[in-house]
């Protein structure tokens, strides 16, 4: 392939990559393709009139530094300060556990997580169809309170039949019950039943401190890890029949991660620093 083919296909590529971290208000000109092996040997032949093979395109994108790698959303509504700043509430919480050992941080998210199976990657035989067997339990799933219990590398996981503010008392009535008498911070999203005056009070009443993470900032909850683990060990290649057997695994599931306090300390890692590049991507609103 010669020299100008191949700054070619870097440009094409390093161009499609700057429209796709534009925040969309803010894009000019047609959208670029999603530039595939085949889409780029097509670009080659069309200006160049270089015949080459999917393998020497490849090679080509690897000498220029490139690589095939799944793209990560990036929230560009997201505030910076306001995420800067809860950073901050959060180191104070955090020295304050090391020097003190107190108060108890209680990450808390939900889920929904249907009956049926999650494809996932996983081994097969080369040249035969992996195929996972499902009884199509259609929309039928069961939402999990996951509790990342943050001072004992340790996670809880709640079964219910739904997410709303009744759930969420109960899950405040479990936390005192188990820690009668532990200061704690819970520290989760802004959901419109977390907001509610019903569960604030009974926060207040309970002497439990809330700290509400800032908008668009998923990547601030560790519980956001648990699920995707959960899914990879429970729901991967495999459906259930019923909402009980989902829920039995998943107490499985969580018997056997608590056993490794320092596994679920590295999966469910706390992001506690901003990094200055991503959030120059960002426009708040």
């Amino acid at each position: 392939m010669s020299a100008a083919a191949q700054t070619g296909l870097g440009q094409c590529i390093q161009e499609a990559l700057e429209w796709s971290k534009c925040p969309p208000q803010d894009r000019q000109g047609p959208t670029p393709p999603r530039w595939t092996l085949k889409r780029l040997g097509a670009w080659v032949k069309e200006h160049f009139q270089i015949d080459c093979c999917r393998e020497t395109v490849r090679r080509c994108l690897k000498a220029l530094g490139f690589s095939w790698k799944k793209a990560r959303k990036l929230l560009n509504k997201a505030n910076p300060a306001k995420r800067g700043a809860f950073l901050n509430r959060l180191q104070v919480l955090l020295e304050d556990l090391l020097t003190n050992h107190h108060p108890l941080l209680i990450y808390i998210d939900e889920a929904h997580i249907h009956l049926d199976t999650d494809e996932g990657y996983g081994w097969s035989i080369k040249g035969e169809r992996f195929w996972v067997s499902s009884d199509s339990p259609g929309k039928t799933k069961v939402s999990f309170y996951g509790l990342y219990l943050y001072n004992f590398g340790a996670v809880k996981i709640l079964p219910f039949d739904g997410a709303n503010g009744d759930n969420t008392l109960e899950v405040f009535n479990w936390l005192r019950q188990t820690f009668p008498t532990t200061q704690m911070t819970v520290i989760w999203d802004g959901a419109p039943y977390h907001r509610s005056h019903l569960v604030k009070d009974k926060a207040k009443e309970l002497d439990i401190n809330i700290l509400r993470l800032p908008g668009y900032s998923p990547d601030f909850m560790p519980v956001e890890h648990l699920w995707q683990w959960l899914r990879e060990d429970v729901t991967y290649h495999t459906c259930y029949a019923t909402q009980q057997d989902l829920i039995a695994q998943v107490k499985i599931f969580e018997q056997q991660v608590n056993a490794s306090p320092h596994e679920v300390a590295d999966r469910l890692w706390v992001q506690n620093h901003l990094e200055s590049e991503i959030e120059k991507l960002r426009v708040s609103t």
